[in-house]
């Protein structure tokens, strides 16, 4: 996320709110026309007490910008936050609210396992919000997103998968699991940094889910991969990416309990 050119439509921060017990939001992502540089995670939290920057898996904020602006991106958060006019009337602010999963989904998210897509950042255990295009943009614009787990071992190898429990519909789910990715031999010091290389059995389909079938989840799952074992899918499987036996597969594969797991949710851009 350094790229500089990524900034050049907005400036995205995220941050913890705590303002009492009156915000709602445990997340809030502010998005700031190009008058402002990117705000400095470790000076906000200090600029005042009602912000606490959010740890680095969470959010794509570079590491690089002006001091000097410091104060003044601090003192637009919090009128923001305490409902006090922003000191740039003539400049529309875009606020972008950041859902989190809770109960039985937040369940499935275990072992620290981030999935990170452009300007997003780690989209783990949350609601791909409709802001900025965002539920398109992740189902026709962008590409395979980073996958980091930083406990990996350098000396294993591991499998990744993506599928969708959910199809047609969450209620109706007759055709589950959509296989979306499947790599296998991913060398552990790899998914330290988030470098998904390996043996590619399913190339990446993005997430599209069907208009008005609702919230679909979007599961990773990650498994040590057992020595001298060659992993592939039968004729049957390549032909079909729906209807995906993937129980079965990891039983024949003796790939056991995933190690990590973590999914967001997303449903049709124009619902």
């Amino acid at each position: 996320m350094g790229d500089q050119s990524l900034w050049d439509e907005s400036t995205v921060a995220c941050f913890h709110a705590h303002v009492g017990t009156s915000c709602p939001f445990p997340r809030l992502c502010f998005h700031f026309q190009s008058i402002l540089p990117p705000p400095s995670r470790e000076t906000i939290s200090t600029a005042t007490s009602e912000l606490q920057a959010l740890p680095q898996s969470c959010s794509p904020i570079p590491r690089t910008w002006l001091g000097r602006m410091r104060p003044l991106g601090a003192l637009f958060l919090a009128a923001l936050l305490t409902g006090a006019a922003a000191p740039w009337p003539d400049e529309p602010s875009r606020t972008c609210f950041f859902q989190m999963l809770s109960g039985g989904d937040s369940f499935f998210c275990r072992g620290d396992l981030e999935v990170i897509y452009p300007e997003l950042g780690d989209v783990g255990c949350s609601y791909i919000p409709k802001c900025h295009q965002y539920r398109e943009r992740i189902s026709r614009e962008w590409g395979s997103p980073r996958v980091r787990y930083p406990q990996a071992d350098k000396n294993k190898k591991y499998v990744l998968m993506l599928v969708d429990p959910d199809v047609p519909s969450r209620a109706n789910p007759r055709s589950r699991f959509w296989r979306h990715w499947l790599v296998t031999n991913i060398p552990g010091a790899n998914l330290r940094t988030g470098d998904v290389k390996g043996h590619v059995l399913t190339d990446y389909v993005r997430p599209t889910p069907p208009p008005r079938s609702g919230y679909h989840r979007y599961q990773l799952l990650l498994h040590e991969q057992p020595e001298h074992e060659a992993i592939t899918l039968s004729p049957e499987e390549r032909i079909s990416l729906g209807s995906w036996a993937m129980e079965s597969f990891v039983k024949q594969f003796r790939l056991g309990s995933p190690v990590a797991s973590t999914q967001f949710l997303t449903k049709y851009h124009q619902d």
